[in-house]
């Protein structure tokens, strides 16, 4: 996925909570603020609460799963908030 983040100003992820789910897998809870560059909308009223699953083996990551929606990220690993 190729995200452009031109449209956007003062585009931010901002990591609220990290979690150890095993020995290779790291979640972090995120909250995004920013407004459109032309419309002025917010993205937190969009979707400001989001995740990411890091991968991580040998202490690289590996993978990165990028979620925009934090209660889809919550349900696919078996997790509550």
């Amino acid at each position: 996925m190729l995200w452009r983040l031109s449209g956007w100003q003062n585009f931010r992820f901002q990591a609220e909570e990290i979690r150890e789910l095993d020995g290779e897998r790291v979640l972090v809870l995120d909250r995004r603020t920013g407004r459109g560059r032309t419309s002025g909308v917010d993205v937190s009223q969009v979707r400001g609460d989001g995740a990411h699953v890091f991968h991580v083996r040998d202490g690289k990551v590996t993978r990165v799963v990028a979620y925009w929606d934090r209660e889809r990220a919550l349900a696919d690993l078996g997790l509550e908030e």
